[in-house]
């Protein structure tokens, strides 16, 4: 596992995949993510059966924050896409448990994901793609280090309109000198 202050990121269980389906089908959680039709709980078996097949590296983690006396799952994150040859990996994260949004836990765990990759996993570039309309995990990921590459225009459809897509990244390097700080 890998420890925070007030969280820990772990590997997923079958136990957790019900609290998974729940914020799946919330439309306030879903908003920020590309998801935009209700989900199964046989959709997300199978979706499990399919991430363990996927390289360790690349199976999400979940995301638990320190609840009274022990542990309370909040939502996932993790890479995908890792490209070794480049050393570069696209990174996610959410939160479903709207209850601990806006309090740093999404900082915390970006900061504990991006130390993983650059120091366990040894990755070069972290990027990632988030709606233009998502102002809190853009300050979010401003705030860890990550700067803007671009912008796919109307890229995502969403709630009747398209909205932009932007490109962010954060490299080794970069990141090192912030911490250093």
């Amino acid at each position: 596992m890998i420890y925070g202050e007030r969280v820990r990121l772990r590997h997923m269980e079958r136990v957790d995949l019900p609290k998974f389906v729940d914020w799946l089908n919330d439309p306030l959680v879903i908003q920020g993510i590309s998801m935009y039709l209700p989900i199964s709980m046989d959709e997300e078996d199978s979706w499990y059966e399919d991430v363990l097949k996927r390289p360790h590296e690349e199976r999400p983690l979940c995301i638990d924050a320190k609840y009274e006396d022990g542990w309370q799952l909040i939502g996932n994150s993790g890479f995908f896409g890792i490209d070794w040859r480049n050393r570069s990996a696209e990174f996610g994260i959410f939160i479903g448990d709207t209850a601990y949004w806006d309090q740093g836990y999404g900082t915390e765990v970006v900061r504990l994901i991006l130390k993983h990759g650059f120091f366990t996993l040894n990755l070069h570039r972290i990027f990632l793609r988030v709606f233009a309309d998502n102002p809190r995990a853009i300050r979010v990921y401003e705030k860890v280090g990550f700067v803007h590459e671009g912008r796919q225009r109307q890229a995502a459809y969403w709630n009747g309109k398209y909205q932009d897509v932007l490109l962010m990244s954060v490299l080794r390097p970069e990141w090192e000198e912030r911490t250093e700080e």
